[in-house]
């Protein structure tokens, strides 16, 4: 995919709106967890060294159109500050008054960082209006924020209509990196799976099912496929609408030759909390009164396995509720063996955003990696081989 990327000269001396993702977690009006903040300052660095004026655009949580303090983005300008040592200008709204005047008063060594686009509802109706209003004091626009490139929202899709467009560098990195494994990676190619729900990878498996060579399926949609090769599963997860997708899934696989491997054993317990009592069972010994709710023992040196022989890994799920230590060793293993066949295999692992991109950060060092994609649902629509909506004004003419 060719974009269409910013030069030097093309943004010397603008006033550049940068569309970013800084929908971060916080505690007590802090930061928590800056990584996505991080994943931006190449973007915004380069714009500087070039002598372009930086104004920063954001989402933060669902205000649903309310302006709402709680969902401020203040403290994220203060620890944009804080980690950089820039000058960061918080300015109260994102369009109108207020940014006129910070516009009209901007000392081209201050970063504006505009509030909540969220706070208006006419953001997530991809209103040209609005995105009129967005972009009435900014000479270009840059989109940074890939984790929303698959929304058709006014800050994505319509304000590329009005001002010319340009990818960042994170946008240029997500879409070079994931387009490499999504279309020519390198063999053995191993497909890791898991987290709750089915339905949200099904375009992505059955798009990337033609290039794997092995598909390792655990967390809570390991037991819909387990329903479907004939397993009792006591009070597990399952996605029973999505029985006959796994069995047709699994008989696909098989004609193609591509090796799916389901756990062979399972943590199980009465409820999914901290203080139940938990076990652990082979797969065909779940009881009808219990869970499953993490990988076992066993299945974590199989799937080990078949990650050291793997060139390309991809994984996206968590094996288990990670956030209860009962049931969390399954994805804390997966995690230190994508980090060590990193190291010493050269192996090219990359983590495809959402939940399992949280556990990197807590059970792994994220830099022992290949990438940690910034996108959780972009990144699965994006392997289902779609144009999403927030790239597609980014791509060069006749490319």
């Amino acid at each position: 995919m060719c974009l269409n990327a910013f030069t030097p000269n093309e943004v010397r001396g603008k006033r550049v709106l940068l569309r970013v993702d800084f929908n971060v977690p916080f505690h007590d009006g802090k930061v928590s967890d800056n990584t996505r903040i991080i994943s931006h300052l190449a973007t915004i660095k380069s714009l500087l060294e070039a002598d372009a004026k930086v104004a920063i655009l954001s989402h933060l949580g669902r205000p649903k159109g309310v302006r709402n303090p709680e969902f401020s983005l203040e403290p994220m300008g203060e620890e944009l500050a804080r980690i950089t040592g820039w000058n960061v200008r918080f300015v109260q709204d994102c369009i109108g008054e207020k940014v006129l005047e910070a516009v009209s008063n901007w000392d081209s060594k201050d970063i504006l960082l505009l509030e909540n686009v969220r706070y208006y509802a006419e953001e997530e109706k991809n209103d040209y209006v609005f995105a009129q209003q967005l972009a009435e004091n900014f000479d270009l626009f840059i989109m940074d924020a890939f984790s929303v490139a698959h929304r058709t929202h006014a800050s994505t899709v319509a304000i590329a209509k009005i001002l010319p467009t340009y990818a960042g560098k994170l946008m240029q990195k997500e879409i070079e990196i994931l387009g490499s494994i999504r279309d020519t990676p390198e063999k053995p190619f191993l497909l890791i799976l898991g987290g709750a729900k089915v339905s949200d990878k099904i375009g992505a498996v059955k798009n990337l099912i033609t290039k794997a060579d092995t598909i390792l399926i655990g967390g809570g949609m390991a037991f819909t496929f387990l329903k479907a090769a004939g397993y009792c599963i006591g009070n597990s997860l399952c996605d029973y609408d999505r029985l006959d997708y796994a069995k047709e899934t699994l008989s696909y696989a098989k004609e193609l030759g591509v090796k799916v491997l389901l756990p062979i054993d399972i943590v199980v317990a009465a409820e999914c909390s901290f203080a139940s009592p938990c076990k652990t069972v082979l797969v065909d010994k779940i009881p009808s009164d219990l869970m499953g709710l993490d990988i076992g023992p066993l299945t974590v040196e199989l799937f080990k396995e078949e990650i050291s022989k793997a060139k390309t890994i991809l994984w996206n799920g968590p094996m288990g509720v990670f956030e209860i230590q009962s049931f969390s060793n399954g994805t804390r293993s997966i995690a230190l063996a994508l980090g060590e066949a990193t190291a010493k295999n050269n192996a090219f692992t990359v983590i495809g955003g959402g939940d399992s991109a949280a556990a990197v950060v807590v059970f792994q060092d994220k830099d022992r990696v290949s990438h940690v994609s910034s996108g959780g649902g972009a990144s699965l629509e994006f392997f289902e081989g779609k144009m999403l909506p927030g790239i597609e004004p980014l791509m060069k003419t006749g490319c």
